[in-house]
């Protein structure tokens, strides 16, 4: 019996990680298919648990959908959880967003920062521009949520 409780006890103790993040919505992406960046992106959600499904078509019809303002536009819009993210969000990023639910449309990394997840391959010899990842209100002001430099 105390085997069996001792068991017991370390297979709940290992799943607890597990159980206690809870599992990760799936993030739906739309890009361009020919784009090496995107799908550098894609490749780091998922390295960090997210499950992606991705659409090799333009993103500009589901920017505006999602009510993501054309100036914070980028190469990739995606939505996850009831957010747009756009752009080069690292996954740090969007699981705080997840986390802290702020009333929000989403976040933006505007442009193609290089050294942002996906943007940060051997092509570019290391080399990390400092950029903002911004929270987009509703009303489509914004407010910085992370900078990284």
């Amino acid at each position: 019996m105390m085997k069996r409780r001792h068991a017991l006890s370390a297979l709940l103790a290992a799943a607890a990680p597990a159980w206690a993040q809870g599992a990760l919505p799936k993030v739906e992406v739309w890009k361009d298919a020919n784009c090496g960046c995107c799908k550098d992106w894609i490749a780091h959600l998922q390295q960090q648990g997210f499950t992606v499904e991705f659409h090799d078509t333009g993103n500009a019809a589901m920017r505006r959908k999602l009510g993501i303002p054309q100036a914070l536009g980028s190469c990739h819009t995606a939505q996850v959880g009831g957010y747009a993210i756009e752009g080069h969000v690292p996954a740090r990023e969007i699981k705080r967003l997840l986390k802290e639910k702020p009333e929000a449309v989403g976040l933006s990394v505007p442009g193609m920062p290089v050294g942002s997840p996906g943007m940060d391959g051997p092509v570019y010899g290391g080399r990390k521009d400092p950029y903002e990842v911004l929270l987009v209100r509703k009303d489509g002001s914004t407010r910085v949520f992370q900078s990284y430099s």
